[in-house]
């Protein structure tokens, strides 16, 4: 590991003015379950850690009936799965972030972390960058091992997946994501912070090197909704999904109003797939209107040769996410 700086500020304004405008300069640590395996591999060398964990203002979980869900960026995942009020009225949400990784990663990673979470792509992880492109300028994914690599969003050059399987869960729930930097606090939907780059040098959150993730707003769910998340691994142990779904439903009796359907690990963002939105529309869940629903969420997907699997394993993610949703299973 390369020498850095250490710091901790004690106000998020101090953390700002602590961090550079190139991504070399510093990093945010948190939780550092992924940044420090980052920085062993030398995939990343920052100068300066900015160690943020002493700022309380990035903590907590809390809920209000009319605001909704808020929680801290510091906000663990065995905190956000264990929560009360997370479990009360997010049950969908707890789930996901209760499954993710191992208990031991769960205990130390942060929400503001899995958001930021680095594609776990081997050609990334190897040195070989982004874009994983060879010396000739091509990809090396296209002819190599792509077993894992994106179906959806994969015309190029971004072949990696969206390594988060929380993001799905709360994007479902259409959660906004407040980050603060040196013009101030900016808010978007998280959807929206998840990007797709086109260049080696662009980055896959719309983040800047000076910005900090500060929390996440969840809106309270509708009255009656049904929701429900599915991963499908190799192992039930810890491993990375295949491919994963989070759904919400709002229903109107026995039919869906209006329905959100987001996917994981099939494409370098998470896939928010209106095609299987509107297939539901006005309908009940069945086996045959969710299995609709699963081969519409993946009608546009293309294989990169060896990961064709994947497209049947969506298909049957987004499947079993309805109906588990529509047995009350979550919500």
């Amino acid at each position: 590991m390369r020498a850095f700086e250490y710091t901790t500020p004690k106000q998020k304004q101090q953390a700002i003015e602590l961090l550079g405008k190139q991504w070399n300069d510093a990093e945010v640590l948190a939780g550092g379950s992924d940044l420090l395996a980052l920085m062993k591999d030398d995939i990343v060398h920052p100068k300066r850690l900015v160690n943020v964990k002493d700022l309380q203002e990035l903590r907590g979980i809390t809920f209000a009936a009319q605001r909704g869900l808020r929680i801290g960026a510091l906000a663990t995942l065995v905190e956000i799965s264990e929560n009360a009020q997370v479990k009360e009225h997010y049950p969908m949400l707890a789930h996901a972030a209760g499954d993710a990784a191992s208990p031991q990663i769960r205990n130390v990673a942060t929400l503001g972390g899995n958001m930021c979470q680095r594609p776990r792509c081997w050609w990334f992880r190897s040195g070989f960058g982004l874009l994983a492109l060879g010396a000739n300028g091509k990809s090396l994914v296209l002819d190599g091992d792509n077993r894992h690599h994106a179906i959806l969003g994969n015309d190029g050059p971004a072949y990696f997946v969206s390594p988060s399987t929380v993001a799905p869960a709360l994007i479902a729930y259409n959660a906004h994501v407040r980050l603060f930097g040196p013009r101030g606090p900016r808010e978007l939907p998280l959807e929206k912070f998840f990007i797709v780059p086109k260049n080696e040098g662009e980055r896959e959150h719309d983040l800047r090197p000076n910005e900090l993730v500060t929390d996440l707003i969840v809106p309270a769910p509708p009255s009656g909704a049904k929701a429900s998340h599915y991963e499908i691994r190799q192992k039930e142990a810890f491993d990375w999904p295949y491919a994963t779904a989070s759904v919400v439903l709002d229903m109107n009796g026995d039919n869906v109003r209006s329905a959100r359907v987001v996917m994981s690990h099939v494409a370098p963002i998470p896939w928010v797939s209106n095609e299987a939105a509107q297939t539901l529309a006005g309908k009940s869940i069945s086996e045959q209107t969710a299995d609709e629903a699963g081969a519409a969420a993946v009608a546009n997907a293309k294989s990169l040769g060896r990961n064709k699997h994947k497209i049947k394993l969506a298909h049957v993610a987004v499947k079993r996410a309805l109906l588990q949703a529509a047995k009350g299973a979550q919500a």
